[in-house]
């Protein structure tokens, strides 16, 4: 009786969203271009198999079932769906049960994909974040750092009317914790100078901090590297780029403690959206570690600066390392997959 249904099938091959068709049964019946495409197998492969053979997702089943059962549609958004070959997504998805003399034969099921949608939706709120919290860093800077001149300036002309070499300690105390609470400002702030913008190797940015880590790293840390060794050079500043990865690279030792794996691993992404902007070619550097992660809390606010998860750590190593890409156009994003903490930096590949 389904059948009934499939002479539809000119409208649902032009559709641009996946549509599955299967009977009462969960046995798939139909799937139109755009859902071979989502799922890698054709109709062909898949015919009167179970759906729980193409799609892994007791969530999703559920929903085709209670459509079923209660005789109305079901929607469900951003979904976690296993695919047969072990890829998981994250779908809308709406089951309509199919009626025939108000019996059903069968359901139907639409799926939108929407990793590409929540990633850039992830990202514009990286850089928002990024841009807010600079803001206020700059402004917080301006009022703090003219009095802390005045402080350390009065300090100097008390320093010239003591005599008591005790008294000039004090002195000195207060000017070196000025000048300590300047620079602390001015590291928040990040580097003030532009770019120097030259012809760059991603690979031996990455190995040279990798060299630099293997000189003073525990010896139960094991320090890999994958590359892609395809990578075209590109243009950037070489040394803001060193001073990203071993940012991050830092975070990742001091996370696995006396044991562990980190990973330097490059790869390309093709059609890539960075803040709205879509590149054919965008390198992905990504640095992984086994350590046990970024606690949930401070998951969301890891690229704020002065938030850090390591009590002797001063929170400013991925907030300078998040601004430092987004000068070359580029963005850092956090992840937690498969047991292991990857930091991913992207960075367009088109630049003249």
């Amino acid at each position: 009786m389904v059948n009934n249904f499939l002479a539809y099938t000119d409208v649902f091959e032009a559709m641009v969203c996946s549509i599955i068709i299967v009977d009462t049964s969960l046995r798939v019946q139909y799937m139109n271009p755009a859902a071979e495409n989502l799922t890698s197998h054709s109709i062909h492969q898949y015919k009167n198999k179970k759906l729980t053979h193409l799609i892994d997702s007791s969530h999703l089943y559920n929903h085709v079932i209670r459509a079923i059962n209660e005789q109305q549609s079901h929607v469900t958004r951003e979904g976690k769906v296993q695919l047969s070959d072990g890829k998981k997504i994250t779908v809308d998805c709406a089951v309509t049960p199919l009626l025939k003399s108000n019996k059903v034969i069968g359901s139907l099921l639409e799926m939108n994909q929407v990793d590409r949608q929540l990633r850039i939706a992830r990202d514009e709120q990286i850089v928002v974040q990024q841009k807010t919290s600079q803001t206020v860093l700059q402004g917080i800077a301006h009022e703090v750092k003219n009095p802390l001149g005045g402080i350390r300036g009065a300090a100097q002309l008390l320093e010239g009317e003591f005599e008591d070499p005790n008294l000039r300690e004090y002195t000195q105390i207060i000017i070196s914790e000025a000048d300590r609470l300047k620079s602390l400002i001015d590291r928040m702030l990040g580097s003030s100078r532009l770019p120097k913008m030259t012809s760059v190797n991603i690979h031996e940015v990455m190995e040279h901090v990798r060299q630099l880590l293997l000189t003073c790293k525990p010896n139960g840390i094991h320090i890999l590297n994958d590359y892609d060794p395809s990578i075209p050079e590109f243009i950037g500043d070489r040394d803001q780029l060193v001073q990203v990865v071993l940012n991050i690279a830092n975070n990742a030792i001091r996370a696995l403690g006396d044991s562990g794996e980190l990973i330097f691993k490059t790869r390309i992404e093709r059609h890539f959206t960075i803040n709205h902007t879509l590149y054919p070619l965008v390198l992905r550097a990504s640095v992984i570690d086994s350590g046990e992660g970024i606690p949930t809390e401070l998951q969301d606010k890891i690229f704020f600066p002065m938030i850090s998860g390591n009590a002797e750590g001063a929170g400013l190593g991925l907030s300078i390392a998040q601004s430092l890409i987004n000068r070359h156009n580029g963005l850092i994003e956090f992840e937690r997959k498969s047991g292991k903490t990857i930091f991913n930096i992207y960075i367009p590949l088109n630049r003249n």
